[in-house]
């Protein structure tokens, strides 16, 4: 858990061979990868990683389908049956022929979730996948990585605090009792203050045993 700059990405980054190091080593699944080369790093993101990120990233003239597809492209070679399971596993087996434009933003994350699935990797990345997303999407997107986690995926998820976001949201709820009557401030006529968020781990680390 943490703010903008504090080093969340830059670790993800660093552990999916986007970003190297300046020192020290990286070793992941008994892999140093701080010695591959390029064409290394290449085939061990293909093989070995799955990225979900904040913002989706999907390619606006193709299906959520052919986005999950794309990926199998670029690992090997497609099979569309694959592909399909891969979106029916995150709820969306009856938007496969949807564009981007068309899906909701918890839609188009799914499908960049299928799409970080559809090879199999054993690690996956996530970096603030529900950054952008609301309430009722987020609840979703979390669960599916529930759902992974428990059926043996590993996942690092990081993502801010979630106190910055309710700073967001209106500070009262319409109710006439005041929930926290000890708290001098005035509040709007039947208005009821917030209760404190709920703040979380700087990174969820789950590893199927």
């Amino acid at each position: 858990m943490g703010p903008s700059g504090s080093g969340k990405t830059t670790l993800i980054n660093i552990l999916g061979g986007l970003d190297t190091t300046t020192s020290g080593r990286i070793v992941v699944n008994g892999q140093d990868i701080t010695r591959l080369n390029e064409s290394e790093l290449v085939r061990y993101r293909a093989e070995k990683i799955g990225f979900v990120f904040q913002q989706f990233h999907l390619v606006p003239y193709l299906t959520a389908l052919e986005n999950v597809m794309l990926a199998q492209y670029f690992h090997s070679v497609t099979d569309e049956s694959q592909a399909v399971e891969a979106l029916k596993r995150v709820g969306l087996g009856d938007r496969l022929e949807h564009l981007p434009a068309k899906l909701s933003g918890g839609e188009q994350q799914r499908v960049a979730i299928a799409r970080a699935l559809i090879n199999q990797p054993k690690l996956i990345l996530a970096d603030e996948p529900t950054g952008n997303l609301d309430e009722a999407n987020e609840e979703i997107v979390i669960n599916i990585f529930r759902e992974l986690h428990k059926s043996g995926h590993t996942i690092l998820h990081g993502h801010a605090r979630r106190g910055h976001r309710a700073q967001r949201r209106p500070p009262y709820r319409t109710d006439p009792r005041p929930r926290h009557p000890r708290h001098h401030v005035q509040l709007p006529r039947g208005a009821q203050a917030l209760p404190p968020r709920q703040t979380f781990p700087l990174f969820r680390l789950l590893h199927h045993s």
